[in-house]
């Protein structure tokens, strides 16, 4: 799948043909860094993304923000026209996540209807009928340790 920032500065193609995953995340950190109802997210294995190649991490800039249970958030974004490219967890540990949430409205050709609803405490606009939902972090999202 091709990935591209708004500007088309960053540019990647993903490791895998498809996500592992999809997430529309309404928590109020999402809300915040996609400045809309919520964030949607194409989980993807880290491994063949990181470490970044040298290309792509030239255009990429970073900023760490802390997470529930002392973890943190890696945001990667354009350095030219300021959209969040990705983001990846580090482990309290400072271990990183073996998967990379690629934002996804960057994403060419993705499936948004497989998207599962999360933290839907939060939620501001209804969650489609039928749609696979849950008020916090599911049991067996993709990604998480332990």
């Amino acid at each position: 799948m091709e990935v591209a920032c708004q500007c088309g500065t960053v540019r990647f193609t993903t490791p895998t043909p498809a996500p592992l995953a999809v997430y529309h995340c309404q928590c109020t950190e999402c809300r915040k860094q996609s400045a809309s109802a919520f964030g949607t997210s194409a989980v993807l294995p880290a491994r063949g993304l990181f470490p970044l190649p040298a290309e792509l991490a030239t255009k990429l800039a970073v900023w760490t923000r802390p997470s529930n249970a002392g973890r943190s958030v890696d945001g990667y974004f354009c350095h030219v026209c300021g959209v969040r490219v990705m983001h990846r967890i580090r482990e309290a540990d400072g271990a990183e996540r073996d998967v990379v949430s690629v934002k996804g409205g960057l994403v060419k050709g993705l499936d948004w209807k497989s998207g599962v609803h999360i933290f839907t405490r939060s939620a501001v606009v209804p969650v489609p009928e039928g749609a696979e939902a849950w008020e916090a972090e599911p049991p067996a999202m993709v990604g998480r340790r332990g």
